[in-house]
Formats: structure tokens, sequence, C-alpha cells
């Protein structure tokens, strides 16, 4: 395919960064921003710097690690207690892979797998896959889409749906094939606010969506030759064959995020009152910009990436003849399976699932440990601003975000 067919979703060319740069520093909201980071200098000589440090800079991946990658440093250093990145020895850093994985934060959970990869060595970083509706202004879009991100598109009717879904899959097959990237995307459609992560059938589907090998192609047209009970058997045979293979073509890798604290939590129980109290409540941009912002600054504690091995063998073990239906079922459970099992639990996960569920596994924390959770739950129930709160409600809402991974990693390792 030619890549002007992405230019609506895709990250800058080569030739569109030095353009879109000057944009960006004509832009007043994005120089209000640049403002807050050193006031004490003149817009000029702000922005001269800015070109200074820009020189040079000729792809996407070279802006990440010009520009994102110190900020995510920085961001490592004042928010979290440290990360840590696991993988499987035989992975292949030359190869390239579509990271699936659990979402915890909008904008840092693949900003920090981006660092890591860079740092042990992989050749490539991921381009990113991230809702339009979180590019409220113009200067956003502009530099998320320098920073590798390809946008997602929410909030459409079914027939814009299915045409964005096709143009999406077609570009993320495009984008591991021919232009030679890694690519990171949830598991979901947004963050599993209970932490209760599951793959969605749906984003499995439009995966499969724009593959359009010449093989696929082919096995098509075959049983559209064929005739009666063989045709469809053929068919149904084909149709599980093709799936496989699209699935294949991407080289799938489930990728596990595990954060010791979540600052958002406390916000999502917030969205939790509102949606049981408020009927058709809605998040506003302004909730996005909030949960943005919170997760950007907010103490995570520990953090930890496992990723698992690709699954291209493993697709190789399924029954073709299976419905679709049943073969993206498998797949998502599958995929579900290796990030459940590659959690990285934490005392606070045990105290939650030990308090909601009457289970004793006080072998895993310390008298110590459930003081400093029980003050830091306080803490986040402090900042709840919802009118007339019910903090029993509240409480077991960020308890259950808490003890889910340690149910999902119970399953996964007891099927092991």
């Amino acid at each position: 395919m030619n890549i002007q067919e992405f230019d609506e979703i895709r990250p800058y060319n080569e030739d569109e960064m030095p353009v879109v740069f000057e944009e960006l520093l004509h832009d007043r909201q994005f120089n209000l921003i640049m403002k807050g980071f050193a006031p004490w200098l003149p817009k000029s000589v702000r922005n001269a710097l800015l070109r200074r440090r820009f020189r040079g800079v000729k792809t996407s991946q070279g802006f990440q690690l010009r520009f994102m990658k110190p900020v995510v440093k920085l961001s490592i250093w004042r928010c979290t207690s440290g990360t840590t990145f696991g993988f499987p020895k035989d992975m292949d850093k030359k190869h390239r892979y579509l990271f699936v994985s659990n979402h915890r934060d909008i904008v840092l959970d693949s900003a920090y797998l981006d660092l890591m990869l860079y740092d042990n060595g992989f050749e490539k970083t991921c381009e990113i896959g991230i809702g339009d509706n979180l590019l409220i202004y113009p200067w956003i879009k502009k530099l998320v889409r320098m920073n590798k991100t390809f946008t997602v598109r929410r909030g459409l009717t079914a027939h814009e749906m299915m045409r964005s879904s096709m143009l999406m899959s077609q570009y993320i097959h495009y984008a591991v094939n021919e232009k030679n990237e890694n690519v990171w995307i949830a598991q979901r459609e947004g963050r599993a606010k209970d932490s209760d992560d599951r793959t969605q059938d749906s984003v499995l589907k439009m995966f499969a969506m724009g593959y359009s090998a010449s093989e696929g192609q082919e096995n098509a047209q075959q049983d559209s030759a064929s005739s009666g009970s063989e045709n469809a058997q053929q068919g149904s045979r084909s149709a599980g064959k093709e799936v496989v293979a699209a699935l294949k073509h991407l080289h799938i890798a489930p990728l596990a995020i595990s954060y010791e604290h979540d600052p958002c939590d406390y916000l999502k129980a917030e969205e939790f009152q509102f949606k049981r109290d408020v009927a058709g409540w809605k998040k506003s941009k302004q909730d996005d910009l909030n949960n943005m912002k919170t997760g950007i600054l907010g103490k995570k504690g520990r953090v930890h990436y496992e990723a698992a091995p690709c699954i291209d063998s493993w697709l190789d073990t399924l029954d073709t003849s299976l419905p679709k239906k049943e073969i993206f079922r498998l797949v998502a459970e599958h995929i579900d399976s290796e990030i459940h099992s590659r959690y990285r639990l934490y005392p606070c996960n045990w105290i939650a699932l030990d308090e909601l569920d009457g289970t004793n596994n006080a072998d895993k924390y310390t008298d110590k440990d459930k003081a400093d959770f029980e003050k830091y739950l306080a803490a986040q129930m402090a900042k709840v601003s919802v009118p007339n709160p019910d903090k029993a409600f509240l409480r077991e809402r960020m308890l259950t975000m808490y003890a889910n991974p340690c149910r999902n990693y119970l399953a996964a390792t007891s099927k092991a």
C-alpha cells in the first residue's frame, strides 16, 4: 500500500517534521506550556534553544530520543520508585512486534515502553495508537504525531467505524511489515477502570480486517469456486486460516504492565459513583485532561513491564476449521492468560484481595505494608470531589482495582 493512503491517521513523515516543529513554536497554547517549564526565559530565547535541540532530527524516532527520552526519564525519577522490564531471552531485538498490553496510564504506558525497548537494545521503539478523543488541542495532535503516534478514531457511526477500523488495521500491517516498525496498542478501547484486564474480540477483529496477503485472497477465490457442503467446509477452513495468517502477519507479543499505585484510582472510583448515581453521565474533555495530568504527574511506586513470547507459534496450533468467532475468542483468552500470568504483584494487591475476599495472604506483606496502604487509600479518598461521596462504595471500588490483578494472576497460573 501507499503511505499517502494513511495520511489522516499516520505519524508525520521525515519531510513533514521540520514544518510541523515550526508550527508548534508559533502555537500560543504550546508556548504557554513551554513557558511553564522555564518562565524566566523570553519566548524568543526559548524557541531558539528548542530549534537548536531539534537540529539534526529527521525522523519521529529521532524526535523521541532527542526530546521525549529526557522527559520520560524525568517522569520515572520523579514519579516512580523505579521501572523494570522483562522479556523472553530468545526475543529477537531486530524483529518487529505488535505489543498488545493491558492499559494503566493514558500517556505513560507507551512512553515507558519506548524507553525500556531502547535501553534494552531493541532497534526500534514503538508506533503508538492513541484515541483522537485525547487530542483536544491542535498542538497536542501535532506533538503526538511527531512522537510516532497514529490516531484511533472514537465516537463514530457504525459505517464510519467500519471504514476507520479497516484503515487502521491496514496501517498496522503496513507499519509492522513495510515500515519495519514495532507497534503498541491497548488490548481494549480505553482503560479497564476496575483493572480486570480483558482483550476485546473487536480489537482482534480489527487486526484481521486489513490483512490482504495474496495467499489469503487466492484461498478465498478457490473457496468461492467450490460448491455445496464441500464449499461450506472449505470456506470455513479458509476463513479460519486467513484469520490466523492475518494475526501471524503482525507478530503479536502480549505485554503485562504493573503499577504499584495508580494515581488515577480515585478518579476512576469517582466515575463509578457518577455512573451509578447520574443517568447518562459521560466524561467531559476536561475530565480526560484531568486524568492525563494526574496520570503523568502522580506517584506510581514500582512499575514493571513483562513481555510474553510472540504468539505466532501458538497460533499454528489452532484448529482453523473453527468458526472465526471461536478463533477470536481463543486468541483473546490466550493473550489474557499471557498478560495475567506475568503481572508483577505488590503487597497492596494482596492486601486488597484479603480485605475483599476474606483470603489470607499475610505471607505476602508485612504489618507496615498494610499500614502504608491504608494511609495511601485515605490520602486518595481525601481527593474525591463527588457530591455526597459514598465512602464505602468508593473504597470498595479502589480496593477492587488492586485486587483484580491478583484474582486474574491466580486464575491464569492455576491453569498453567
